[in-house]
C-alpha cells in the first residue's frame, strides 16, 4: 500500500510540474508572438514619440560611438584634439569624412554608428579634431 502511495504522490507531483512548464512555455510563445508596433485610428490618443528631435551634435554622437576607440586610444585610434590627426586632416576633409563612413584598417563602417547620418559622422569629426 505505501508503494501505491508513493506512485500515486510521484505521478501527481510530476503532471503539476508538467502544467507549470506548459504555462510557463505558452506565456514565452504569447510574448514572441506579440506585435512589434500598433495601428492608431483616426481620432485615437497618439503614444508620445521618444526618438531624437533631430540631427545629434558632434559631441553626442562621439559619447554614443565614437568614444570606445577614440577616448581610449584603441586599435591605434587618435584621441580627441591628439596631434596624430593631423597627418589625417592635411588629407583633406572629404576623405577624412569617407574613411569614417566606409571604414578604414581596424575601424568598422561609420565607427559602429548605423543609425547616424553623414552630417552626424562629419559633425563629430570636427569635434574630435578640434584644437588640433
Amino acid at each position: 500500500m505505501k508503494k501505491l502511495t508513493f506512485a500515486l504522490v510521484l505521478m501527481t507531483t510530476a503532471a503539476i510540474a508538467n502544467v507549470a512548464a506548459q504555462d510557463a512555455d505558452n506565456e514565452a510563445i504569447k510574448k514572441r508572438l506579440e506585435p512589434v508596433g500598433q495601428v492608431y485610428l483616426a481620432g485615437a490618443q497618439v503614444a508620445a514619440d521618444t526618438g531624437p528631435k533631430g540631427p545629434r551634435t558632434g559631441e553626442q554622437v562621439y559619447q554614443g560611438a565614437c568614444f570606445a576607440c577614440h577616448g581610449t586610444g584603441a586599435l591605434d585610434a587618435p584621441k580627441k584634439g591628439d596631434a596624430a590627426w593631423k597627418p589625417r586632416i592635411a588629407q583633406g576633409a572629404d576623405l577624412l569624412l569617407k574613411h569614417a563612413i566606409e571604414g578604414i584598417r581596424a575601424m568598422p563602417p561609420r565607427g559602429t554608428c548605423m543609425d547616424c547620418s553623414d552630417e552626424e559622422i562629419s559633425a563629430a569629426i570636427e569635434f574630435m579634431i578640434e584644437g588640433v
